[in-house]
């Protein structure tokens, strides 16, 4: 999969990240390169789903799909 981000330097100097495609989804570094590392870290934890999503029963199923 791979997410657009968007990065921004701040008047205060630091440099803003954010997934438009992930609502709410953003970070910021004081460097680029920390700004993108972080923003990597909040997409992880953005997809990562809860163990309650994953319920198998006869009427749930659990299918893996890559984009």
């Amino acid at each position: 999969m791979t997410l657009q981000v968007i990065i921004e330097r701040g008047d205060d100097g630091y440099f803003s990240a954010r997934c438009p495609a992930l609502k709410s989804c953003w970070s910021q570094g004081r460097t680029r390169d920390e700004a993108l590392r972080n923003i990597r870290e909040a997409i992880d934890l953005y997809l990562e789903p809860s163990e309650t999503d994953f319920v198998t029963d006869k009427e749930h199923e659990v299918v893996s799909l890559s984009v």
